[in-house]
């Protein structure tokens, strides 16, 4: 579905419900983009409005709800409703819901936020595995800017990680990737580490002729901070020519979505039994050989009975399956509702 405001639909039969059913929000918030969505317990979408990352940990609580409560505006006039149309169902995931402390303010906020009669907010993770499967038994590994996750069982267990970057004991996604390999080119230059082709191909995306060079246009602000993420794309792409180094640094990246994905699995008891693997975020759906080779092989070890896939479909399309789960809505309303958002 494309990423714009919707038109109203020309079924609505009054401002406070639909013909027949009720209408729900989606939200999933995450460090780069935000997604929110209206529709209804029939699986209709009547609105879809995206926007700038909504983390609170980048924007504060009260940052991001401001802006999440500006975007939930705009797609209530997307959806041509009234000021008295009622919405039943909030499902809220987003970045920066870590800890426990972090959902219960979140949550307290969206209820004062009036956003709808009903709301639940959770780490933007469990949008990730729901639009992933169907699978009750199932673990959600994101590896995008930066990495988490999350998993749950069919008695409604879960297991989760605090997630809150090296202090927590993380490793990896784009923004790490992309430092690790600018750490590696220049330590490749100056003789303190391996020889690399990383270091020749760094210089060269900055236009600079050392990694030297693009170090102190980073200390001095002549190259923007912003960046230096655009450095995952080269390490993969060095990687794939062969480099030791390069290649040494994804495998460390696929370690760690096996081992995330199989201590999750293993506190819910789910190593010895089939159960869905969900992979998501901007580093995995890029689907890099070398990367997911090495996921598959490695869970194949530790987890033979794991079932993987890759989602391509917004997160958002979890929140919004979510928000039927909770409505009771059929199995019809579901596979409407995966037919338009794509």
């Amino acid at each position: 579905m494309n990423a714009t405001p919707a038109t109203g639909p020309s079924s609505l039969s009054g401002p406070s419900s639909p013909a027949g059913g009720r209408y729900f929000l989606a939200i999933d918030g995450g460090n780069s983009k935000t997604d929110v969505v209206i529709g209804t317990d029939a699986g209709e979408v009547v609105a879809f409005v995206r926007g700038p990352g909504s983390s609170p940990h980048a924007l504060g609580v009260t940052g991001a709800m401001d802006l999440l409560s500006s975007l939930v505006a705009q797609a209530r006039v997307a959806a041509g409703f009234d000021a008295d149309t009622v919405l039943y169902r909030a499902e809220v995931y987003l970045a920066g819901a870590d800890l426990p402390a972090e959902v219960s303010t979140l949550t307290k906020a969206v209820g004062e936020a009036g956003w709808a009669r009903e709301h639940l907010v959770d780490n933007d993770t469990f949008a990730l595995l729901r639009a992933g499967t169907d699978a009750p038994d199932a673990v959600a590994v994101v590896c995008g800017a930066g990495t988490n996750c999350v998993g749950r069982t069919a008695d409604g267990r879960h297991a989760r990680f605090p997630a809150l970057g090296e202090i927590s004991g993380d490793f990896g996604g784009g923004h790490h990737l992309a430092r690790l390999a600018l750490w590696h080119a220049a330590r490749g230059e100056d003789g303190r580490g391996a020889t690399t082709a990383l270091s020749t191909a760094v210089a060269a995306h900055f236009g600079r002729p050392t990694v030297e060079e693009v170090a102190i246009g980073l200390h001095f602000g002549e190259i923007e901070d912003e960046r230096v993420p655009e450095l995952s794309r080269v390490l993969f792409t060095v990687a794939g020519t062969g480099d030791k180094v390069a290649r040494a640094v994804v495998a460390q990246q696929a370690d760690e979505v096996v081992a995330l994905a199989t201590v999750a699995a293993g506190r819910l008891g789910l190593l010895d039994a089939p159960f869905a693997v969900v992979l998501g975020g901007g580093v995995l759906r890029a689907r890099h050989p070398l990367l997911l080779d090495a996921i598959t092989a490695g869970l194949a070890d530790r987890a033979p009975y794991a079932t993987i896939s890759v989602v391509t479909d917004p997160p958002v399309l979890g929140a919004a399956l979510l928000a039927l789960d909770a409505m009771g809505a059929d199995a019809a309303a579901h596979a409407a509702l995966r037919a338009v958002i794509t």
